[in-house]
This record gives structure tokens, C-alpha cells and sequence, in this order.
């Protein structure tokens, strides 16, 4: 009788810790980080701290009190550091970043897509009157941009390089780039006192340096990609994703409500990114850059693989995507992306 109630005691203790551990695998982080960085290009983002978007969609997914942390930074290459060292869940930049994470961790942490944020031309500016199109970067020139060699902006003017002086030349213009945040390039760009004098940026940066008549653009990305293509994608691992099914939910659901509030009322719109970059751009300025056909605000991927491919091509990664959605997670495959 004791050996029965000895045995039964243990399997009941067996029986609780399984129910624990099942508990445990099955619960999610209470707080996660998002990171992003300047410019227009990310309202999406903004809307959804300033509104705790993420925080109400996962009261639904039935997750109470997620505590949501937002950071900044200048650029993706830092973000990747920070999402592979799991002290940040969803990185956000330009694809450039996101093509050279996603090559690196197939196969082990699997890196990928999330959704794109938008598509929008970014311009090559300068205010060297000399130069009008990229062969006429010389040793005086130096050209600011987010990351050497990583960025898109970076990656971009490789393109434009290999268009201008051949694919084994890509990187004729990697030795005029420097690392700058979007606000210190045009701050440099625009002071016309340092080695600086082109900047590679995006919105609204891009259009407050060609208010100076002494700036003008050397190129855009729809020239050098053929047409429209997406500037910013979010990603994050797919260890989160399975482990955090619920938040990832909860995060898509809030993207996808900020860019249809975004797209509704781009007034609106305007005054929310004054409000929350701290802006001193007047209201009627951003609402103009929003109401621009050319930018859009989309979680549809556009002409991503030209960059992948282009990328593969050159040694920048090692392998090489069959498709866009190689490149992103399953929730965006029901749209018509490239």
C-alpha cells in the first residue's frame, strides 16, 4: 500500500512539473523591442508607438501588460548586431541590411522578412555643381549615407556603379562613402564647410537639402532599380516568431492598421510624424512628401530580389534567394511582391 502511494505521489509530481514546463514552453516574452531609425519612411512604426497598437492587438491575441520598448538607431548593420544577440525582437531598415542578415542566418537562426513598410525613391544629393551623374565623383568627394557597404543606399550606389563603370567596377564608389546618421549627413551636406558635400539619404532629408538651391540630385533609386521598389522591411528570427507566435500576430495585425490609418488621413499623418520625430518641419511640408505618388506606404514587397540578385552577383552574400519569399515570412505571401 505504501509502494502504491509512493508511486502515486511521484507520478503526481511527474504530472506537475510536465504541466510547468509545458506552461513555460508555452509562454511568451512580457517585453519585447523594436527598433528604428529616421525619417518619414518610418510613420508606420511611429503610429504604432504613439497609438500602443502592438500592446491593443496583443490584448486580443490574449496577452495582458506586453511592455513594449522602442529604440533608435543610425542604421541596420547595428540593428542585425542587436536582433542575433536576442536584446531586440523586430529590426527595422532598408533591404540592403535585411538581404545580407537573411543570407547569413539560413540555415541556423533564419533571419527573415516580417513585411515591407513602404516604397519610396532615395536620393543621391550634392552640392558640388560639378557633378552630374556618378562618374564624376572624385578623391574631393565624400559622400554620407546610414552604413558603408551595408545600407541600401549603400548597396544602391554599387548598382549605379556597376550600371556606370561595369559589374567588376561595383564598387568604384565605396571609397567616397562615409557612416552617417540621415539628420548629421544633411546637417553636413548642408553646412558646406566639411569634406562632406553628397548625401544619399531618404524623406523627409531629401527634400529639405533641395530647398537649397546650391543642391541638387544626382540619381534615385527608381532610376537605378528601374521603377518602383521597397526602401524599408521589418525582420526579426524565426526562433521569435515560433516561440512568440501570439506577439508576431499582435505586431502584423498593428502594422497592417497603422499603414491603413496612415493611407486614410495623410494630414493627419503629417501631424503625428511632427509630433512624434519632434519635428520643426512645417505641417504642410511632410503632408506634401506623403501626398507624393512616388511614396508609398505598403506592406507589399516591391523589386526586393533586384537587390538579392544584384548582391549574390557581387560576393555580398553567399546565397541566393529563388524568390521573395525565400526572403520573408508566410503572412505576407498573399500579396503580389517581387
Amino acid at each position: 500500500m505504501k509502494m502504491q502511494m509512493h508511486r502515486f505521489k511521484f507520478s503526481l509530481l511527474g504530472a506537475v512539473l510536465l504541466f510547468a514546463l509545458s506552461v513555460q514552453a508555452q509562454a511568451e516574452m512580457s517585453k519585447i523591442t523594436i527598433a528604428r531609425e529616421y525619417g518619414v519612411s518610418y510613420l508606420p512604426l511611429m503610429l504604432m508607438q504613439e497609438d500602443k497598437l502592438v500592446e491593443k492587438h496583443a490584448k486580443a491575441e490574449g496577452i495582458d501588460n506586453l511592455e513594449v520598448d522602442w529604440v533608435k538607431f543610425a542604421g541596420g548593420n547595428v540593428m542585425n548586431d542587436a536582433l542575433l544577440s536576442d536584446s531586440l525582437q523586430f529590426a527595422s531598415g532598408g533591404v540592403g541590411p535585411m538581404v545580407k542578415i537573411w543570407a547569413k542566418t539560413k540555415g541556423n537562426m533564419n533571419v527573415r522578412a516580417v513585411s515591407a513598410l513602404n516604397a519610396m525613391p532615395l536620393y543621391l544629393n550634392t552640392r558640388n555643381p560639378n557633378i552630374k551623374t556618378v562618374k564624376d565623383f572624385t578623391d574631393k568627394d565624400k559622400i554620407a549615407l546610414p552604413a558603408v557597404k551595408v545600407s541600401i543606399q549603400a548597396v544602391t550606389l554599387q548598382m549605379a556603379a556597376a550600371q556606370a563603370f561595369g559589374d567588376a567596377n561595383y564598387d568604384q564608389l565605396d571609397k567616397y562613402t562615409v557612416s552617417m546618421s540621415h539628420p548629421d549627413g544633411m546637417i553636413a551636406l548642408l553646412s558646406g564647410a566639411g569634406e562632406v558635400n553628397s548625401h544619399f539619404t531618404s524623406p523627409p532629408f531629401q527634400y529639405k537639402e533641395l530647398e537649397n538651391p546650391a543642391v541638387h540630385t544626382v540619381l534615385s533609386s527608381y532610376d537605378v532599380l528601374g521603377g518602383p521598389a521597397t526602401f524599408n522591411v521589418i525582420w526579426t528570427t524565426d526562433k521569435f516568431r515560433q516561440q512568440n507566435p501570439k506577439i508576431y500576430n499582435a505586431f502584423t495585425a498593428a502594422l497592417a492598421e497603422a499603414i491603413v490609418i496612415i493611407n486614410r488621413d495623410k494630414r493627419a499623418a503629417a501631424q503625428l510624424y511632427i509630433r512624434a520625430a519632434k519635428s520643426t518641419d512645417s505641417e504642410d511640408f511632410i503632408y506634401k512628401i506623403l501626398s507624393d505618388p512616388k511614396v508609398e506606404f505598403t506592406m507589399t514587397p516591391q523589386n526586393t530580389t533586384k537587390y538579392s540578385d544584384f548582391m549574390f552577383k557581387v560576393g555580398a552574400i553567399k546565397v541566393k534567394p529563388a524568390s521573395w519569399k525565400d526572403m520573408f515570412f508566410p503572412n505576407v505571401y498573399g500579396l503580389p511582391g517581387s
